[in-house]
């Protein structure tokens, strides 16, 4: 079965099932994908896979195509822009999949089978009760022209099975795994086409990749089971098959499947969190794949010049959610302050810091407070929720601190008027190195440490006993709305004592 698509040195392709949302499993297997495309000057091919109808998902592919868009794997031939390989949804190549059933069984290399699955669920439980492997029994296989149409007759609707060797063996030999044999002993006549006429995974699959000119299948391991069956259903339809190269599993850290209950495991909920399209792509990279140098920060076109199938490990690579988190506050840090700031404006409006669109004045001010917000965050979501001094003064104060730092009430609320008149006297607009200079000043006046002007201030300020640098905070935040926190716990102090 000849391509339908010019002869290419590198054609990949990533093709996802719309039955839920992107799983980080997946988007590493297109990141892959993608990356070995780009490092060969070949094609990324991006197929939907939508047969099995029972499971779809109602905006999954929206979701899976806008995921993998988030993370700037762009694809070159696919089902939104089309293609010289077409249709890209598996459910519009029926008559594909039709043409070749009928090539297979009018060569009598497929043939129909009439068994009922309870039929087959049956003699399943017969076999496992005498020890023997519940396979298919094949009884179907050589029944005359006559009795076919007897059954046919009967109502039955036919599922169709491709002829699998009796004696013999398929070999894999993939790109990562090496030789993988199979023993056509331990697989049976599987079906190729389900009764209601649509294809099965494993032969519409092949079906895809040789008409659609696929030379690399690099996928999940999970997968290598299913290699047998394809080739053998190449090899049916005297196609050539792509070289395939199954990629290890991510376990959990606790080494077993990975799971909901480890914490996200979508794209979209990695995104929802506030990672970072490049951090969570570095981090995607580095499960499974090392990079020359041991390189742990690398940007995409690095990915891209190094990317190779050979340094691809064989064994299963461990999900390391402090290390995601590590690489993203990394790349979060490297962020322009404005570049962070239009980043951030989602997680700041859900929070409620930004009900509307922000004014000029506001970007400005963001601007000045990002770079300290930043230092405490590792997603864009944290970072939101460390802004909360930045928008709102404080109601109330930080029980451990307002005991340690305002246990005597009169002494913080004149030591608090003292500090707001030395402020008062410092030119507008503030800067924190003059900031710092009147503190020290006043430390010297008074005779106390800076840390016993340090600390009330930022708790009257933000309510909090930590944060960014104090004289960079109230740098920020300006010296209007500083003079007006302080007055504000006073009152509060006033009211308590």
């Amino acid at each position: 079965m000849p391509s339908s698509v010019p002869p290419s040195s590198v054609r990949v392709r990533f093709a996802p099932s719309p039955t839920g949302a992107l799983h980080i499993g997946g988007a590493r297997t297109a990141l892959f994908n993608w990356l070995f495309a780009r490092h060969h000057g070949g094609t990324f091919v991006l197929r939907v896979e939508d047969t099995d109808q029972t499971r779809l998902q109602e905006g999954s592919v929206e979701g899976i195509l806008d995921g993998l868009r988030w993370l700037g794997l762009t694809w070159d031939e696919g089902p939104d822009i089309g293609g010289d390989a077409g249709p890209y949804y598996q459910s519009e190549r029926l008559e594909i999949y039709r043409d070749r059933l009928n090539q297979l069984a009018a060569a009598d290399l497929a043939y129909p089978c009439y068994c009922t699955p309870d039929e087959l669920a049956v003699r399943r439980e017969e076999a496992r009760a005498a020890g023997r492997a519940p396979r298919y029994d094949g009884r179907c296989r050589d029944l005359s022209p006559a009795e076919r149409e007897r059954r046919a007759a009967g109502g039955r609707r036919p599922v169709l099975r491709l002829r699998v060797p009796g004696d013999g063996e398929t070999l894999v030999d993939d790109h990562i795994r090496g030789r993988v044999v199979f023993a056509h002993a331990d697989l049976d006549d599987f079906i190729i086409a389900k009764a209601d006429g649509f294809p099965t995974y494993n032969f519409a699959c092949a079906v895809d990749d040789a008409s659609m000119g696929i030379t690399h299948c690099i996928r999940a391991e999970e997968h290598l089971s299913n290699t047998p069956k394809q080739l053998l259903v190449y090899r049916a339809l005297g196609a050539t098959p792509p070289r395939f190269a199954h990629v290890p599993m991510i376990l959990a850290p606790d080494r077993s499947k990975l799971s909901k209950r480890h914490g996200a495991t979508s794209v979209q909920e990695f995104r929802a969190e506030g990672f970072l399209p490049a951090g969570l792509v570095n981090y995607l990279t580095l499960l499974g794949w090392s990079p020359e140098g041991g390189e742990e920060m690398l940007p995409v076109a690095r990915m891209v010049e190094q990317f190779t199938l050979e340094r691809v490990g064989k064994n299963a690579a461990v999900y390391d959610v402090k290390k995601l988190r590590w690489l993203n506050g990394r790349y979060l840090r490297e962020m322009t302050a404005a570049e962070l700031v239009r980043a951030a404006l989602p997680f700041l409006a859900r929070r409620g810091f930004l009900p509307g669109a922000p004014s000029p004045a506001q970007l400005a001010l963001l601007e000045r407070a990002v770079p300290l917000l930043r230092e405490r965050a590792d997603t864009l979501d944290e970072l939101a929720q460390g802004a909360a001094w930045f928008f709102q003064r404080p109601e109330s104060y930080d029980p451990k601190g307002a005991a340690k730092h305002f246990a005597d009430r009169a002494e913080a609320r004149a030591r608090l008027g003292l500090l707001a008149q030395s402020l008062e006297a410092v030119a507008a607009p503030w800067i924190h190195a003059d900031l710092e200079a009147a503190y020290t000043a006043l430390s010297t006046e008074q005779g106390v440490s800076r840390g016993a002007l340090i600390h009330p201030t930022r708790l009257a300020v933000t309510g909090l006993t930590v944060g960014p640098g104090l004289f960079e905070l109230m740098e920020a935040l300006g010296s209007d709305e500083v003079l007006a926190r302080l007055e504000a716990a006073r009152r509060w102090l006033a009211r308590e004592a």
